[in-house]
């Protein structure tokens, strides 16, 4: 089976004399909406469609269907975060033959004149935002940007200044090689106001660095009123975090969150890892929410209310964990996590009581978890906290 992909820009294209042959020759094509309305009356007549829309499963299926050769139309460059790599993971046996076009960051980067290479990409088309909020956190100072349809220009922005990241410009272009080109160059703040159409794309250059402040003392996150000793000390806190070996990590969770403190450090220090957090006290939602923002840390995801009737059958498996909380049930939490902890994936406690303390070892030694760390540790005036880490074997 052959699959040719044919790139092309927002208007009538004028195709080679291979690409005309190979089109003549076809007889199942398949691209988007606005590709079948340009290239629709330089189809065979026998031409069968179809539309790629998501979910792709649709495609593939008539592909698997047909056993035969098939033609793709595609914007720009195929292999450039586009559909040519997904066809090429689904049918790794099926020979391909790309005809590409530049791309629209490339096609952004000659309207503007600037290197486009020294911009590190970074693909929100049918995507999430742990890519995108990592590249804020490492403080990158040039990016290129793909959308889609969710996640505009409009959207992207709105989430940058949510998060206090007011210090990029933005070099905008849409519909970029067909007839209704549009390019514009603004601040992040005038782009919240600007008219987007879509498809688009943009790049993003810093304008003054703002690193996202990393050691954060306890006493400037927001916390629960009546509750000035509910947060894990800043020398407690980097302490845990250091257990965590969290540079060799990819999924952590914080398990009893309370204000977030321990994510939000977390997050900042290790941007590359997914974080979600776990809170049992819906008053915590608005708080996190608030040091979020105040400490500039998009992408943690929070779940409010009991630890155990957290759905976690579909979630990403941690492989550090903090137990931050328990509300008396250490060993069912425990447990629970075990179920989902990776392999050589560490725990971290911060016990306050000897009894808790010899609750957790315990618990490790039944289940085969070797301690990695055991430090007891006394900030100002307050009770000493010891520092537990076990990993699973």
């Amino acid at each position: 089976m052959k699959i040719t992909i044919i790139g092309i820009y927002d208007k009538q294209p004028e195709f080679t004399e291979e690409q005309q042959k190979t089109i003549s020759e076809s007889q199942y094509f398949a691209g988007g909406k606005r590709h079948y309305e340009l290239v629709r009356k330089q189809l065979p007549k026998n031409a069968k469609w179809t539309f790629i829309t998501a979910p792709l499963t649709t495609l593939f299926d008539e592909i698997k269907n047909t056993q035969t050769n098939w033609l793709i139309f595609a914007s720009g460059d195929p292999l450039f975060f586009g559909i040519g790599n997904t066809l090429k993971r689904e049918f790794p046996n099926a020979e391909f033959k790309i005809f590409p076009v530049f791309n629209s960051l490339q096609l952004l980067a000659h309207r503007f004149r600037i290197n486009y290479g020294e911009f590190k990409t970074v693909s929100l088309t049918g995507r999430d935002w742990h890519e995108f909020d990592k590249a804020l956190l490492q403080d990158e100072k040039r990016l290129a940007i793909l959308t889609d349809r969710k996640n505009t220009p409009a959207t992207i922005v709105a989430r940058m200044l949510d998060f206090g990241y007011n210090n990029y410009h933005m070099l905008y272009g849409e519909c970029l090689g067909g007839n209704d080109e549009r390019t514009a160059e603004f601040s992040i703040q005038k782009a919240a106001d600007f008219k987007f159409s879509h498809p688009n794309c943009f790049f993003l250059e810093m304008t003054d660095e703002r690193v996202p402040r990393k050691g954060i003392p306890e006493t400037e996150f927001e916390i629960l009123e009546g509750r000035p000793k509910m947060i894990t000390k800043m020398a407690a806190r980097l302490t845990t975090i250091a257990a965590l070996e969290l540079h060799t990590k990819k999924v952590f969770w914080d398990i009893g969150a309370c204000t977030g403190s321990v994510s939000i450090e977390v997050r900042l220090q290790y941007p590359h890892l997914k974080v979600t957090a776990f809170e049992r006290r819906e008053e915590s939602r608005v708080l996190i929410e608030k040091n979020t923002k105040k400490f500039q840390t998009p992408g943690i995801e929070l779940f409010i209310g009991d630890y155990m009737e957290v759905e976690k059958e579909n979630m990403e498996q941690p492989d550090a964990v903090f137990l931050g909380g328990y509300g008396g049930k250490m060993d069912v939490i425990l447990d629970d996590v075990h179920q989902h902890l990776t392999d050589e994936g560490i725990i971290v406690f911060n016990s306050v009581s000897e009894k808790s303390e010899n609750n957790f070892l315990n618990w490790g030694e039944r289940n085969n978890y070797k301690l990695q760390l055991k430090q007891k540790l006394a900030v100002d005036e307050h009770n000493p906290i010891t520092i537990l880490a076990i990993k699973k074997q």
